[in-house]
């Protein structure tokens, strides 16, 4: 167990600086931060210590079971959307990828399909067109892709994409914006 990590969590999930929670366990703010950093390890009289400003027991905090991220995701994982007058199927293949610095979806357009048009936002979007054509509208301007190819743009106008004859893409927008 890495215990000056999960001390600094813990910290930070309490909405304390390390000054203050040097304050209230009576040490220095070095010492909290020496620890966080694994730069020197406790008494276990000062980790009970600090633990009681924390609001947990040594108990607690040994028996606190890692949460491993979740690495690995599989088409039991995906969420779907299906929009019919805009005849396109949206896969949010992450799922809760908003609380992450980018979002992956994977969209499928029905011939004639589109996508709802963005406003502009800030952030970045990127897609691989897997399957088929688009037009990608960035504003008033059109630009084409099709199978193997990619796009890239900064969000700052209006956009959205269609297909005349369907298509599939890999789409990733940054922040998460789907």
């Amino acid at each position: 167990m890495d215990i000056g990590s999960k001390i600094k969590e813990l910290r930070i999930l309490n909405g304390l600086t390390q000054e203050e929670l040097a304050d209230r366990s009576e040490l220095s703010k070095g010492f909290i931060s020496q620890l966080e950093n694994d730069l020197t390890s406790p008494s276990i009289s000062t980790l009970e210590d600090i633990l009681q400003c924390l609001g947990m027991t040594i108990n607690e905090f040994f028996s606190m079971e890692e949460t491993k991220a979740q690495v690995v995701f599989s088409d039991e994982d995906f969420f779907e959307k299906l929009d019919e007058q805009l005849k396109n199927k949206t896969e949010w293949i992450i799922p809760n990828a908003q609380k992450n610095i980018m979002e992956p979806i994977k969209l499928t357009l029905e011939p004639g399909g589109e996508t709802y048009p963005d406003n502009p936002h800030e952030g970045e979007e990127f897609g691989y067109v897997l399957k088929g054509e688009i037009t990608i509208i960035l504003g008033k301007e059109k630009h084409k892709a099709k199978t193997g190819e990619a796009f890239y743009y900064t969000a700052d106008k209006k956009h959205y994409i269609i297909s005349k004859k369907g298509a599939e893409i890999l789409w990733v927008s940054t922040p998460p914006s789907f």
